[in-house]
């Protein structure tokens, strides 16, 4: 195994190249957790990973509380299932609020503040309901809690992790909140070593090969406690040393490709780049500026054949989004072909007609 075959394996793992799941609830539970802070393109982060599927019943999903957009594992959003989310949160929520400590004291958010916060939320989502942002904020402000300058979603966030606050039905195309102990009640926990170890198995099982220090990264757990919990699965997965890195990945994805050319459209920050340290198997160094821009931005990928090809993006219509793609370097009529199948398949996502443009 080479660096491209790792590449290629991970579309299969990661449900990109085919899929055996017919849900969102299921996708985001294979795949542990969907990074989501844009909360469009981590929609189609789903939908690419279903067939035939539509914003709709990604939508549907979140409505019913399938699947949770909330902050875990490291300080940004993400898509959970419903069935991990409380055993995630628990494993994860301590050090998460730690990134946040320094900020917190520049914003002069302190625990009596917080703690105020997170009353007047409760007092307003109990009894089912769910309320957007702006409903939120408002109810701050008149009790004189400051929710400028970012200290609103320092709230949430803080609110989030402590177990109160997660994503609610979508209402006129707009996200809400409501209680979490509402809307997923609690199971039977676990203890730290299963939550460990289960985080482990989802991660590599749906995201290798995979070494781990990108275990570490996506998990948010220390270095120590990465290897504590692939220590406690790996004899579940083999294990391949390539360029001095131990990769780990379940028997099926390690299976030899078709050798058919394939080409995908990613949407920013999707899992397939976001959550490795070492990302040169499919974005090599040179081109690494092109993909993610300085500040941390992950742009929206063209992947052929497990590489990063190009970028794109998109101009909704009332009718039809309009799909521009930029290559890095000019592709053969046979790429171009099946880029035009992707933004199709992007277009029947949307439930509208896809109009490719093109760049080289």
């Amino acid at each position: 195994m080479n660096l491209s075959d790792v590449a290629n394996a991970r579309l299969r793992s990661q449900q990109i190249a085919g899929t055996k799941f017919r849900t969102p609830k299921d996708v985001v539970g294979w795949m542990g957790a969907v990074q989501a802070q844009d909360f469009a393109m981590s929609r189609w982060a789903i939908g690419l990973r279903l067939p035939d599927a539509n914003e709709q019943i990604v939508e549907t999903a979140i409505a019913r509380g399938e699947i949770i957009r909330t902050h875990l594992l490291r300080p940004t959003w993400h898509f959970v299932s419903a069935d991990d989310i409380h055993w995630m949160l628990e494993l994860s929520s301590k050090r998460v609020k730690a990134t946040f400590t320094g900020r917190h004291q520049e914003l002069g958010l302190n625990e009596t503040i917080i703690a105020k916060s997170n009353a007047i939320i409760v007092k307003a989502l109990q009894g089912g309901k769910s309320l957007a942002r702006e409903e939120l904020i408002s109810m701050l402000n008149d009790a004189l809690i400051a929710t400028d300058g970012n200290r609103a979603s320092h709230l949430f966030a803080r609110a989030e992790l402590d177990g109160i606050l997660c994503s609610g039905a979508i209402k006129n195309g707009k996200q809400t909140y409501a209680l979490l102990e509402e809307r997923i009640p609690k199971t039977n926990p676990l203890t730290r070593d299963e939550a460990l170890a289960r985080l482990a198995r989802k991660y590599f099982s749906s995201h290798g090969p995979a070494t781990v220090q990108d275990f570490a990264w996506f998990s948010g757990l220390t270095g120590g406690d990465a290897k504590l919990a692939l220590e406690m699965v790996k004899a579940d997965f083999v294990s391949e040393t390539i360029e001095s890195q131990t990769y780990w990945v379940s028997q099926t994805s390690s299976e030899p490709q078709t050798g058919k050319d394939s080409v995908y459209l990613l949407p920013a920050y999707d899992e397939f780049i976001i959550s490795y340290t070492d990302r040169r198997a499919m974005l090599p160094t040179k081109i690494h500026t092109q993909a993610v821009i300085a500040n941390g931005v992950f742009r929206p990928v063209i992947i052929v054949n497990g590489q990063v090809a190009g970028v794109w993006k998109r101009a909704i219509k009332k009718d039809r989004v309009i799909v521009d793609v930029e290559f890095f370097e000019k592709p053969d009529k046979t790429i171009l072909e099946l880029v035009e199948e992707a933004a199709i398949a992007y277009g029947r996502f949307l439930e509208k007609k896809a109009e490719l443009s093109h760049v080289f």
